[in-house]
This record gives structure tokens, C-alpha cells and sequence, in this order.
């Protein structure tokens, strides 16, 4: 193979889109971080925006409408976890869900747990809720990562009132199986934690694994519960700005209720519409997780031949690879250097935590050639 300049696709993308991943860096870069995907829209979500922009459909809306029913068919086909369409709520992002439940479910300056290395923003988001962060590292033994519960279940003794799991697990697409989420139910019911499991990558679950939603067995062991996602990541539709929330306890279901109208109405309805569009697009879905999979058997053997000090842990569902570049020395943010030195950019793996160091997260959801051309390109750096 032969190092390019930049992969046709990329230069495509480049030109066409106006989202940051494609106009944060100069054109030479190939942009392999932000979590949006290469592909083009599923059009029957195409469809669906369009018809509300012929219609001069740009109002207000008060709750999910239509959204309700269509994640509870989803949720029940792919999972099989019924949804009471009555608990469902909505707001603008993920993000925004995750900060107003903690706003309105635990009092100001609580104690809210976390696992690094995490998705950057919810250091962010427990802040702007106004309360007081406590870290409980993932277990890494060998090629898994793993929820540490003895280290969980200290934290909540020593007095957490909310949880924020991340499930699928980002950056490492880490599914968390049905007896992990089984134990943290147990420990949130015994120690009255609130956990908010962020579940936005679950519709990307790779074929052989099981993607378990929290709230399917919440319940029965009497943990309190709230589950955020949105087609956002599935269908990529991030600038949308539609979240889904769903009460998993009565308790929760008064929390949700009582937000601020304003929650509600600052979520887009176009968003809406999209979302509902998407949660009916099951073969575009699953074209675009057989895609992600091809490139993530492709990533490993290309890394296998050129990088082969780098450790990379393949994800189980989404399109984000984890990349362990410590045995290269190229220092504690290796990414820093490989988008200066190779105009390849990856996320930092320090923003993930502590224990990031030394590593960087891969976006897979991409055309082949830009893998090729990115792993190309930090092989001769590296060289």
C-alpha cells in the first residue's frame, strides 16, 4: 500500500459538510474524531425533515408526541424491553438530560460517580449540575476493560446520591454484561443511588453481543433509574437536538414530570420528526453497524501490520476504537503529536481521564481507504 495525500472521501466530505469534524482542522488532516459518522443520512430521515420544512413545520413542541410510541416499539424489538410509552420525556441532547435529572433528582453539591476514562463532557455535566464529582476508575485486566464494583459500591457508601453510567461504555465501546448491570442495580437499591445510564451508543451494538438497557432490570431489584439516549449517534443526528428520557420508577417518572416546560421546548422539532424517522430505519441501521464492523476487523489488521506496538481495543458496539500507544513512547497525549506530525487527528485520551494517558480514541465510522490512509500515515511518522 501506498501513503496518499487524503482519502478521496474525505475531501468530498470537506467540501459538503459544515459541522466541526470536517472544519475544525486544515484540509490535509483526516478528521477520525468527532462522533459523527462518514455516511449519508437514512432517507426515509431525509424524508421526514423535509416534509416538516415544506410544511413550515418550525413550532414548539411540549413532549414527545409521536416519539413516545416509536422508541417503545424500538426499544421492544431490538431489546426486548418494554417501555411504558407514558415515561418517556424528551429534551434537547443527551447532555442537557443528563444535566437537568441531576439538577431536579438529587440536591445541589450531591455526590455523583463516574468512570474513567469516560466521555469527556461528563466531568463537564456534573459540574454544571452543581455537584461534586467522585471518579471510580474502570478495572483494565489484560484486553477487557470492567466496572470495578467493590470500588462502586465504597463510593456509594461513602455517600453518592446519583450514578452516571455509561452504557455502552465510551471511549472502548465496552458493553457492560447483563450480570454487571444486574450487581450495580443491587448496590443503587441498596445504598438509594440514583444511577442515569446514558445509552445513546446501544443501537449500535455489534452482531454475537447483547446490549442490555438498564432500566429492563431496574426495576425488579428496586434501583431507581433513568435511562438518556437518542437516535443521535445511531442514525447520526447530532445537530438535530433530540434526547429521549425515560423514567425507569415512579419516583424518577415524578422527577421527569416535574421539569420546567422549557425543557421540553427547547428540543427541535425537526428532531423530533428525525428521530421518529430513524427509530423505523432498522436496515439502514444495521448496513451501518456491518460497515463499522468490516472497518473495525480492517483497523485491526492494519495495525497488526504497521503499528504493531499499539494495543487496540476493539469496541462491541459503536463506531470509537480505543488506541493504546504507550509501548511507542510517544507520550502522555499521543494524539497531539500525530495531528501535527501525520495531519491525522484522533481524540486526545487525556480528556477521558487520568487514565487515558497515553492513549487516543479512533473513529470507525468512516470509508476503508481513510483508515488505510490514516494508519499509513502514522506508520511513516512513527518511522
Amino acid at each position: 500500500m501506498k501513503l496518499g495525500t487524503t482519502a478521496a472521501s474525505v475531501a468530498r466530505l470537506i467540501a459538503e459538510r459544515s459541522s466541526v469534524k470536517y472544519t475544525r482542522y486544515r484540509e490535509v488532516v483526516l478528521p477520525l474524531s468527532v462522533a459523527e459518522m462518514d455516511y449519508p443520512v437514512a432517507e426515509p430521515v431525509a424524508a421526514a425533515i423535509i416534509d416538516r420544512v415544506k410544511a413550515s413545520d418550525f413550532g414548539y413542541i411540549d413532549g414527545p408526541g409521536p416519539l413516545a410510541p416509536a422508541f417503545s416499539l424500538f426499544a421492544e424489538q431490538r431489546w426486548g424491553w418494554r417501555v411504558d410509552p407514558e415515561t418517556v420525556h424528551v429534551a434537547t441532547d443527551v447532555s442537557v438530560a443528563i444535566v437537568e435529572t441531576l439538577r431536579y433528582a438529587i440536591p445541589t453539591g450531591s455526590r455523583v460517580v463516574i468512570n474513567p476514562p469516560v466521555y469527556p463532557p461528563f466531568y463537564e455535566l456534573v459540574d454544571e449540575a452543581g455537584a461534586e464529582r467522585v471518579e471510580v476508575p474502570l478495572r483494565q485486566g489484560g484486553i477487557s476493560w470492567s466496572i470495578d464494583l467493590p470500588a462502586l459500591e465504597q463510593a456509594f457508601i461513602e455517600g453518592a446520591s446519583a450514578y452516571l453510567l455509561c452504557n455502552p461504555h465510551n471511549p472502548m465501546g465496552l458493553v457492560h454484561s447483563r450480570a454487571t448491570l444486574e450487581e450495580i442495580a443491587k448496590l443503587a437499591a441498596r445504598y438509594n443511588v440514583l444511577v442515569i445510564s446514558d445509552e445513546v451508543h446501544g443501537p449500535l451494538t455489534h452482531p454475537g453481543t447483547v446490549f442490555t438497557p438498564f432500566l429492563a432490570i431496574a426495576e425488579q431489584f428496586g434501583a431507581r433509574a433513568v435511562c438518556v439516549t437518542s437516535a443521535s449517534k445511531g442514525w447520526n443526528l447530532a445537530g438535530t437536538k433530540c434526547a429521549i428520557l425515560v423514567a425507569g420508577d415512579a419516583e424518577s417518572q415524578l422527577v421527569l414530570a416535574g421539569f420546567p416546560e422549557e425543557v421540553a421546548c427547547r428540543t427541535s422539532i425537526l428532531g423530533l420528526h428525525a428521530n421518529v424517522a430513524a427509530l423505523s430505519s432498522i436496515d439502514w441501521l444495521d448496513g451501518v453497524v456491518a460497515k463499522i464492523v468490516a472497518n473495525d476487523e480492517l483497523l485491526a489488521e492494519l495495525i497488526a501490520e504497521h503499528l504493531p506496538g499499539v494495543r487496540y481495543y476493539r469496541p462491541k458496539a459503536g463506531y470509537l476504537g480505543w488506541l493504546d500507544f504507550r509501548p511507542l513512547g510517544l507520550g502522555d497525549d499521543p494524539a497531539s503529536s500525530i495531528l501535527h506530525y501525520a495531519n491525522v487527528a484522533l481524540n486526545s485520551g487525556p480528556t477521558y481521564g487520568e487514565q487515558g494517558r497515553g492513549y487516543a480514541r479512533v473513529n470507525l465510522a468512516c470509508e476503508p481507504d481513510t483508515l488505510i490512509e490514516a494508519v499509513l500515515r502514522i506508520e511513516e511518522w512513527v518511522r
